[in-house]
């Protein structure tokens, strides 16, 4: 009677499991993610197989019937490595826009949080609506006065001819009196939406609405109260109207 030997030993364990992986693998057909990783999973499984065929022949030298644990064995280590692939051991990697091929971006410093929180803030938003109110404003008066037939002019004494200082101190007038009530309306249309908007805890068309008829109500509220409900229903429709159209 002849003993079989390690090799045969391995020989024959190394088949059985290429027979049974065969096997699964006609049965239970990968996925599409196995089949991404299939070169690693391959070596991965064969290794494994290999190694648990020679611990097998090492631990049992009475050759095929210690087939079964290292058969077991290489199973449990090819279910390993298939978490580890597929399964939910699987790492997580974030996603960068460098690695999808876009310019990786730094991580932001304390310094441009600082400021990123200042810029969205409501006093710096008022104060950017102020000043783009202001420059608006003048540069609407200012167009205004010079289409204006009667810049310049004395009602005292209409039939004289005003001269050049006179028609541009008029202009520069009309202007800053434009200027500061468009700085006005901004800066108060600004704050309250963003105090608004910080309250309900959402960006949408009500905020300026909201935002409207609280800033036509306060400031034809100085004229009575009807002209202040009139404001206020005027901002607010003019309010929506834009809103609509960006939105």
């Amino acid at each position: 009677m002849l003993i079989p030997s390690h090799s045969d030993s391995f020989v024959s364990v190394h088949r059985q499991h290429d027979e049974l992986s065969r096997h699964k693998l006609v049965t239970n057909p990968p996925s599409l993610v196995l089949c991404l990783h299939l070169p690693t999973a391959l070596s991965l499984r064969n290794m494994a197989a290999s190694m648990g065929a020679a611990s097998a022949a090492a631990s049992d030298p009475q050759g095929p019937a210690s087939a079964g644990p290292g058969l077991d064995g290489s199973t449990v280590q090819y279910s390993m490595v298939l978490d580890h692939l597929i399964g939910d051991k699987r790492p997580i990697k974030d996603l960068s826009p460098g690695v999808m091929g876009g310019l990786p971006v730094p991580a932001k410093s304390d310094e441009q949080k600082m400021i990123e929180r200042g810029m969205e803030s409501c006093a710096f938003k008022s104060v950017l609506a102020c000043v783009g109110g202001f420059v608006l404003g003048g540069a609407f008066g200012v167009f205004t006065a010079g289409i204006d037939t009667n810049v310049g002019f004395d009602p005292k004494d209409p039939l004289r001819t005003p001269t050049a200082r006179e028609v541009l101190k008029d202009m520069g007038q009309r202007g800053m009196s434009y200027a500061k009530n468009f700085a006005i309306v901004g800066a108060m249309f600004s704050c309250t939406e963003c105090i608004i908007e910080s309250h309900r805890g959402k960006s949408d068309w009500k905020n300026a609405v909201y935002s409207g008829c609280v800033t036509g109500g306060a400031i034809g509220f100085r004229a009575g109260l009807k002209a202040g409900v009139l404001g206020c229903g005027g901002f607010a429709a003019f309010s929506a109207a834009i809103e609509y159209y960006l939105r």
